[in-house]
């Protein structure tokens, strides 16, 4: 993958079963990845730092959002509030 200066990454929890420090190395790198990149985790300093972007499928369907992890998670509560 190196070898190929790829530009598009599609990752699984990344940062599953790796130690603090191995974690902080994976967020330091796909922070400063140039390309595209699609990813799954529960960890939410890595969606926070990372994710510029948050997709949530839902039963009511997608909701697209550009922001933070935490701009999002606070979009959600006051639309949940909105609406009663």
């Amino acid at each position: 993958m190196m070898l190929y200066g790829s530009n598009f990454l599609l990752l699984d929890q990344p940062t599953d079963h790796l130690d603090l420090e191995s974690i902080s190395a994976v967020n330091n790198g796909l922070s400063a990845f140039k390309g595209n990149l699609i990813f799954y985790s529960h960890d939410y300093e890595l969606v926070n730092t990372v994710a510029n972007r948050i997709i949530e499928i839902t039963p009511d369907g997608i909701v697209d959002y550009s922001g933070t992890y935490e701009d999002y998670l606070a979009y959600k509560k006051a639309r949940e509030e909105a609406q009663g």
